[in-house]
């Protein structure tokens, strides 16, 4: 009888800046009677996601059962980080009737998956569902090695040599241990990008998963919750490159976070980003910057050089601090290198 008592769990995973945040809003703001808690888990020292998702707080998603997971990667933080926050989610007198975890861009779901058979809680949730949000568009385009083409062709030639990049391992563990994957930003794409995305995601899916386009994070919250796939009990279908690992390390990638003074124009900071993306292979940037003369937050999120920018709260009693979080594979961090670059947009 304990199955049927179970709190679902739905496990959202998926690549840098593919649409995780998007799709959570939208799913918080239809949640079709249920009480919802979210978990966020950042890849970084500042919060962002949570504090936008915070903005979305209402009576079936209270402020209170949205809690960030910011102290590392969610997969390499169970016993300190993820297991004491279910059990406090657990002891709340009014315990949410589904639980979101939006894991970070470069989490491997399969150890968090493994966490639910912990003895402390496995008789209290269980994993509805894995839904990999795949950026389509980027998909389409094979940006998860620095040139497909070529890896191919030295695979072709001595197949005892692996060429795969971190990305590209990270990208198929994820396919690999979803249940359902939504393809974003499907309007970007276009159909031939999406059949391009689908047949890259088909290829490397262990089994035959639904693949279902998505745009600004909208699809019927009955595809996505109610799955009822009990993931952990499953995870023999679900293969990792890290299976029989007895740790998963994050060496390959590396966060900084670069502080800023006020700006005046955000469209010489967004043209120093994609600088960033173009000669430093910088992968990803989010963060909150201070304009001069504006009471509003500007609200910072790039997915290599593509970068979207917006007013999304004043600042009100907070002090106006700029940071910006910024992620790049191991080798290419260059701190120095990345303030000088975004210091160039502070001023026109």
């Amino acid at each position: 009888m304990s199955d049927l008592v179970k709190i679902p769990v739905t496990v959202i995973t998926g690549f840098l800046g593919a649409g995780k945040t998007t799709l959570i809003r939208h799913l918080m703001a239809n949640p079709q009677g249920r009480t919802l808690a979210v978990l966020v888990n950042e890849f970084g020292t500042v919060g962002v996601d949570g504090d936008i998702l915070r903005q979305c707080a209402d009576e079936n998603c209270p402020d209170e059962n949205i809690v960030e997971l910011a102290n590392g990667c969610i997969c390499c933080t169970v016993a300190d980080d993820f297991i004491p926050t279910i059990e406090a989610l657990m002891a709340r007198p009014n315990r949410p009737d589904h639980i979101l975890i939006e894991t970070s861009g470069l989490a491997l779901p399969k150890p968090l998956l493994k966490a639910f058979d912990w003895p402390a809680i496995r008789s209290k949730i269980t994993v509805d569902g894995v839904i990999a949000v795949a950026d389509a568009e980027a998909v389409a385009a094979g940006r998860f090695a620095p040139d497909e083409a070529a890896v191919e062709a030295q695979r072709q030639a001595d197949d005892s040599i692996d060429h795969e990049t971190p990305l590209s391992e990270v990208f198929e563990d994820q396919i690999a241990c979803a249940d359902l994957v939504l393809l974003s930003k499907a309007d970007l794409a276009g159909e031939a990008g999406l059949a391009a995305a689908r047949a890259v995601i088909e290829a490397e899916a262990p089994r035959k998963l639904p693949i279902l386009p998505m745009v600004e994070g909208t699809i019927d919250p009955a595809v996505v919750l109610g799955l009822g796939a009990a993931a952990e009990d499953d995870l023999a279908a679900r293969p990792s490159h890290h299976d029989g690992a007895d740790d998963h390390e994050h060496d390959d990638f590396e966060t900084v976070v670069i502080e800023l003074p006020e700006i005046t124009d955000p469209a010489a900071l967004v043209a120093a980003i994609e600088r960033l993306a173009t000669e430093q292979n910088i992968l990803r940037v989010k963060g909150h910057v201070a304009v001069a003369g504006k009471p509003m937050r500007l609200l910072v999120q790039a997915v290599g050089a593509r970068v979207r920018h917006q007013y999304d709260q004043p600042w009100g009693d907070r002090a106006r601090r700029s940071a910006l979080v910024v992620i790049a594979e191991h080798d290419d961090v260059n701190e120095a290198a990345i303030r000088d670059v975004l210091l160039s947009g502070v001023s026109a």
